[in-house]
């Protein structure tokens, strides 16, 4: 086996045990500090590194759109991240990092990288609470839970994306969700994800579904939730399948990520028959394997809310 495909292997494993890496890059400074801090995003939305090639400006694109470029015969276009975030770079736009997440392709031009590092889910925390703007989904403590320990800016790629290429055809339309998904009387889908983005898209959709939810912003809390719903299942005489009727998850979420939730809830005889659906920006066939691996019953692409409908009738349906 080559090395490279070793080094795969090892990166898809890491999902097992509530681990995953995160590339590290600088974006220059900002408004409110001189220091160049460190962002992150998930490695396995990074396609590749490269030197900042010649950039083709589209006549008028937005602010943050630098324009295109053509990576092996792919016109690709390319967001200003610092811009995108509040950031100046100092030393210019010297790296491109080419992305690939929501079935799109996207390229990103930073001013320097920095490295890849092996993290916990445990060790990042939801920045919902603690900054705003909607553009940052989570803080990453490098060095583990230490005072003097590093903290990279996790990003929410997703909403930068939206806020610099919007689609032009609505988030949801009701004719082609079709009729409403009927759940079994007085349960809920409990949903789970990190990003503000995606959990106005999801709870957007559930509602054109006719179908009650509860929506957790991590996999802790989902699983928490999940937990506790069960007790008050059992103090009532009830099965926990009475009161949830299917679990819909993101994968990269703060301090339990996706898999981890799936897991947890696939090997405890509580919730056996509670079927697990999950919704993640991270397409491609090693990750749908190895959602497959964990027991998940379904794997749905970010974000098509007829998709989604109709994975969730067919999961149910079973």
């Amino acid at each position: 086996m080559s090395s490279m495909q070793q080094e795969v292997d090892e990166r898809t494993n890491l999902t097992g045990n509530n681990k995953f890496e995160l590339f590290l890059f600088r974006l220059g400074t900002s408004d409110n500090s001189t220091q160049r801090e460190l962002f992150g995003i998930n490695v396995f939305k990074v396609r590749e590194i490269m030197e900042m090639p010649q950039v083709t400006a589209v006549a008028g694109s937005h602010p943050h759109m630098l324009g295109v470029v053509n990576i092996r015969g792919q016109i690709v276009p390319v967001i200003d991240l610092p811009m995108a975030v509040g950031c100046t770079a100092g030393n210019g736009l010297r790296i491109l990092m080419v992305t690939e997440f929501a079935r799109s392709t996207q390229a990103f031009a930073v001013e320097e990288v920095d490295e890849i590092v092996r993290l916990e889910w445990n060790q990042v925390l939801s920045a919902e609470q603690t900054v705003g703007g909607g553009l940052i989904t989570s803080i990453a403590r490098l060095d583990g839970d230490t005072d003097k320990t590093r903290l990279a800016q996790v990003l929410d790629v997703e909403q930068i994306l939206r806020n610099v290429l919007p689609s032009g055809d609505p988030d949801v339309d009701k004719t082609s969700i079709g009729p409403n998904v009927l759940l079994p009387a007085g349960s809920v889908i409990l949903a789970a994800d990190d990003s503000s983005l995606a959990r106005s898209l999801i709870e957007q959709g559930l509602e054109a579904m006719g179908t009650p939810f509860i929506m957790t912003k991590t996999g802790k809390e989902a699983w928490e939730k999940l937990q506790a719903m069960a007790e008050q299942a059992n103090s009532e005489g009830k099965s926990i399948k009475d009161k949830v009727a299917l679990v819909l998850t993101d994968l990269e979420m703060p301090e339990m990520d996706g898999f981890t939730l799936t897991r947890n809830i696939k090997t405890d005889t509580r919730f056996a028959g509670i079927p697990v659906v999950i919704h993640s920006s991270l397409t491609g066939s090693t990750n749908e394997d190895h959602v497959k691996g964990v027991g998940a019953d379904a794997y749905v692409a970010k974000f098509v809310a007829a998709e989604l409908a109709a994975t969730i009738r067919k999961v149910l349906g079973k």
